[in-house]
């Protein structure tokens, strides 16, 4: 038998939106218990240089690390754990199953991330954070003026090689064998600001202390390069909403409104795994405007059914005594 914890809300997710939601719930003097795999995207990142208030840039791990500590210190509970599946029991109230136990809550906050999927390059991932990226938002700054290229077939890789030239003089599109799946009119402006497609199999990255020097071709030359952006898809982690019933778009992001309350009542979510754009400081905020949203919902819940902690013996005969009441 798996053991059961009970907590008034519950976050699945311990990432920046996770995080954050918890800081704001716990501060609310809400029951949070946040449930991590411990497979936060950010931990990839060695180096975070565009989040708000760390001008000499900090690593993902560091700031997830530092989240926790600050959700800790307002009373958060944390359990390391993996959800496997998930069920509303009765309006407002749901069951989680985990690997290790069985958890309840009354409100439920997703905050489950989104998994970027790498280039299936030999030797590529060790040159991830340092020179190989997956957002230009992110990391493009880093590459001006370097030897770059895009991995990708797909109208969204062809639009991130062009806006590349912001940064860069010279870039290039490689495929690794996959025809290219752009429009016409991608075609027409990659081959109007001269960006070469090599569709060519990878056979390996050439790399020195994860910093990439070159992509090695089954034709056995070598493309050299800084940096590489890759575009192969994402995997949005939304099992667990699916299971509740909550709708996902066709990109397999969870559907939220303004309040970040997906179409299951009392179940939210917030992050990566909603079409938010994907960045650690709108993850944070996301969880942010999410915990503000259950408090609220709590609270309402609180006077509908008159569970309101009203003022104690002792605080009542306090205003009396002045007058007050």
């Amino acid at each position: 038998m798996r053991r059961k914890s009970q907590a008034e809300v519950i976050i699945v997710g311990g990432g920046l939106a996770g995080l954050s939601a918890a800081i704001y719930l716990s501060r609310a003097k809400r029951d949070v218990l946040v449930i991590d795999s411990g497979k936060s995207m950010a931990r990839w990142e060695p180096e975070v240089q565009n989040y708000l208030g760390f001008p000499e840039s900090i690593s993902g791990e560091r700031l997830v690390d530092y989240g926790w500590k600050q959700a800790c210190a307002y009373g958060a509970r944390f359990a390391g754990d993996k959800i496997l599946s998930a069920r509303r029991t009765r309006p407002g109230r749901f069951s989680l199953r985990g690997q290790r136990r069985i958890y309840r809550c009354n409100r439920l906050l997703l905050a489950t991330g989104i998994f970027h999927i790498p280039p299936s390059i030999p030797g590529i991932t060790r040159c991830l954070g340092h020179t190989m990226f997956f957002c230009k938002d992110c990391d493009g700054y880093r590459v001006q003026g370097k030897r770059l290229a895009i991995y990708g077939w797909t109208n969204e890789a062809a639009e991130y090689a062009l806006a590349m030239l912001i940064y860069v003089p010279w870039v290039a599109l490689v495929t690794d064998t996959r025809p290219p799946r752009w429009t016409a009119r991608y075609t027409r402006l990659l081959q109007q600001y001269g960006i070469p497609v090599i569709t060519e199999r990878i056979t390996r990255a050439v790399h020195l202390r994860k910093r990439l020097r070159a992509l090695h071709f089954a034709g056995r030359r070598d493309l050299p390069l800084d940096a590489l952006f890759a575009m192969r898809g994402d995997i949005f982690m939304n099992k667990v909403a699916k299971a509740l019933g909550c709708k996902v778009d066709e990109e397999g992001q969870i559907e939220v409104n303004e309040c970040k309350e997906t179409s299951v009542k009392g179940v939210y979510a917030a992050g990566c795994v909603t079409p938010a754009n994907c960045q650690m400081i709108i993850a944070a905020g996301q969880g942010a405007t999410a915990a503000q949203a259950i408090n609220r919902d709590l609270f309402c819940e609180s006077l509908k059914t008159r569970t309101l902690r009203p003022l104690g013996p002792g605080q009542r005969t306090a205003f009396r005594s002045r007058g007050l009441s």
